[in-house]
């Protein structure tokens, strides 16, 4: 629409304005000067300056042409995951429709709808993000008002924000509404093994809580890993805490889920997720030498190097067939504590170490019995075989050879040899990537892929896995679980080698830091293993076996229940994976054979779901401060109507939005007041009228 406007005054000055207002100020002291002489026609020597200081201002009349612009109303419709509650989004979608029906039929209204889903990045309701961002995007003289549809529960509500008309609040949800939340008050980021960390959370009750459920008792269910749940009834509204004591390394996906009762709201913020990373205050290892040489030390270094480790050396340096006279009691000033670390606390180790370790009568028989039952309930040794294990004097002719993972021939091979992977040693992880990570870091000289040993210790009836082959293809380092725990036979004592450079070296560190590890059942470096590795909104689903071949599919149930197939590729020999992006953040369960695992993505219970029960606490006071407020759909869909600026815009059964008017010029004319001729006549006359009066009173005097 277009219009005229009339009646507009404007100024084309001839001369600067200094200039104007120094001559008018000339003008007034001259008239001033006239009248306190008393001369006649004073009145009319003002009005001939006026019109001579008019004339050089140059007035005129401004005509325009203006276009009216339409109002802009803006209406914000939330469309995040808790409107899909119950039927909150039927009724968005109700007041969507009866709300831009009734603008649209308004004229001069331009109607902006805007939906704002989740965040994302963290989730939520970012809806006073997107007010403002289309408030940017409008001129602020145009727009007249703005209508949110929404639940209220909003995840932005310290945003600052200044909205120029009207705002008005239609609230989803129902009165009656009611809800339980689990919340985590307290999780750690690590835990020691064995030792007791702490949990804090909190059941919270929302909204409208029916006489038979408020403040009553609910059950929560505790599993780790996957694991079997346990029970237990706990109060509402209190601040509680939860001992949790890790019994593995690693990642520690505690899962925690409330009772969901009949008429909840939801139950998707009814359980929470706690990763914890289990970790070991202090390795307790016993490492048990015969007698001294080049390799006892190369252990010993590795061992103490690693300031985690505690380490307790045991060792003989005077054998008992060694005759010359010194007197036993003069031997050592303090009795070396047998009994205690080989009866009373060896339950303590996380790994026993015989480094060429003979049967000679040093440790009696019911010692060598409590670390074969030791191994059996879930402790971990790893032999370093010298010429001692093919003896009579062999480890293996005591308690611990039921547990040996291989038995020796008495052979013993003297001369150089290539230690080598077997085919089972490049997928197990205690030996897999060794070639490639010696192949970098590896300095020159030599010749293959590590230096040679000079020593072999024949052994056979191999019944665990062989990981790697000495001369011939003979098992050289042997695996095997006994019981609850595990052993290892490196059948050489000759990896010492390779720490000194020999023909360029090898990794004995790593492997043997690998090999200890994988005795204390490191979750890293097991054979059979499922994993899943969050990166963003990514999954990275790996399985690891020792079986060649065959298809291998993960089944993955998400928090809404529904179940996936995903087929894993062969990355290398013995590792399997896949990268996947799940729908939606939660608690989702990973099953691959046997194997299971749990991972959450974002938080087992979405940021939209923490408070779930309609609320329009948080973005009343912004709707107030316009003028506007909150009003439920629940109890009728108002009409929107027009009101003046500075009105109220809320009443029973209406909402408004404000007109503002705005218009844009299309045509500009200026119409100068008089002509300069005429304002020059009138000031002549002015000035010829005031002249003729007082001569008149001169001819009169």
């Amino acid at each position: 629409m277009t219009g005229l406007d009339l009646g507009q005054l404007a100024f084309a000055p001839l001369l600067p304005l200094p200039v104007l207002l120094a001559l008018a100020a000339v003008a007034v002291l001259a008239v001033a000067l006239s009248g306190w002489r008393g001369l006649r026609g004073t009145v009319l020597r003002g009005l001939a300056a006026l019109a001579f200081l008019a004339a050089l201002a140059g007035p005129a009349l401004k005509f325009e042409t203006r276009e009216k612009l339409d109002d802009i109303v803006l209406v914000v419709t939330d469309r995040s995951a808790s409107q899909g509650l119950k039927d909150r989004m039927a009724e968005a979608d109700a007041a969507l429709a009866k709300v831009t029906a009734e603008l649209d039929a308004m004229p001069g209204v331009d109607v902006r709808r805007i939906e704002v889903p989740d965040a994302e990045v963290e989730g939520g309701t970012l809806l006073k993000t997107a007010l403002a961002r289309a408030l940017a995007e409008e001129p602020q003289s145009r727009v007249a008002g703005a209508i949110l549809i929404t639940d209220g529960q909003i995840h932005d509500p310290d945003l600052a924000l200044t909205v120029p008309a009207p705002l008005n609040v239609l609230l989803t949800g129902r009165k009656r509404d009611w809800d339980r939340r689990l919340k985590i008050t307290e999780a750690p980021a690590f835990g020691i093994i064995g030792e007791e960390s702490v949990i804090g959370l909190r059941v919270e009750e929302q909204g409208a809580m029916p006489a038979a459920e408020a403040g009553r008792l609910v059950q929560i269910a505790i599993s780790v890993d996957g694991g079997p749940a346990a029970s237990y009834d706990i109060p509402v509204n209190a601040d509680l805490e939860l001992p949790l004591k890790l019994d593995h390394a690693g990642q520690n996906i505690v899962q925690l889920t409330v009772a969901t009762s009949p008429g909840e709201l939801t139950e998707r913020n009814n359980a929470a997720v706690v990763q914890v990373n289990g970790v070991r205050d202090r390795l307790r290892v016993l490492l048990i030498s015969g007698e001294p040489y080049a390799g006892e030390r190369t252990w010993r270094n590795l061992l103490k190097s690693d300031s985690a480790v505690d380490l307790v050396h045991f060792t003989i340096l005077r054998p008992p067939e060694k005759e010359d006279g010194v007197p036993v009691e003069e031997l050592a000033l303090i009795a070396f504590p047998t009994r205690e670390l080989f009866v009373d606390k060896i339950d303590e180790f996380d790994l026993i170490i015989f480094d060429r370790y003979p049967l000679r009568g040093i440790l009696p028989a019911q010692y060598l019995d409590n670390i074969r039952s030791y191994v059996l309930n879930g402790g971990a040794v790893l032999v370093a075989a010298g010429a001692d294990y093919a003896s009579v004097e062999s480890i293996y002719y005591s308690a611990l050879g039921d547990i040996m993972p291989a038995a020796p021939t008495t052979r013993v091979l003297e001369g150089p040899y290539l230690p080598k992977l077997s085919d089972l040693g490049k997928r197990h992880p205690v030996t897999d990537g060794l070639e490639e990570a010696w192949a970098k870091d590896r300095p020159p000289g030599g010749e293959g892929p590590w230096g040679r040993w000079l020593r072999y210790v024949d052994v056979r009836h191999a019944r665990g896995q062989t990981l790697m082959e000495g001369p011939e293809g003979k098992p050289l380092l042997v695996v095997d679980r006994a019981g609850e725990g595990r052993v290892a036979l490196l059948a050489s004592d000759q990896a010492w080698l390779w720490t000194r450079g020999f023909e360029g070296g090898g990794p004995q560190q790593e492997l043997l830091r690998r090999l200890a590890h994988w005795a204390m059942k490191e979750p890293d470096l097991e054979e059979e293993a499922l994993t899943a590795t969050v990166k963003g909104s990514e999954v990275t689903i790996e399985r690891r076996t020792m079986e060649p071949g065959g298809q291998h599919v993960a089944k993955v149930t998400g928090p809404d229940g529904k179940t996936v197939y995903l087929p894993l590729a062969e990355v290398k020999p013995g590792l399997y994976a896949k990268v996947w992006a799940p729908p939606g953040p939660g608690l989702y369960r990973i099953v691959e054979g046997d194997l299971e695992r749990v991972f959450a993505l974002g938080s087992a219970s979405p940021r939209e779901f923490e408070a779930a029960v309609a609320s329009g606490d948080l973005l009343a006071p912004l709707a107030e401060a316009t003028g506007g407020g909150v009003t439920r759909i629940e109890d009728g869909l108002p009409d929107v109507r027009a009101v003046r600026a500075g009105r109220p815009a809320i009443g029973r059964g209406w909402i408004g939005i404000t007109p503002r008017e705005a218009y844009r010029t299309v045509d500009l004319k200026l119409q100068p007041f008089m002509p300069d001729w005429a304002w020059l006549l009138v000031g002549a006359g002015l000035m010829l009228l005031a002249w003729l009066s007082e001569g008149q009173r001169r001819r009169a005097g």
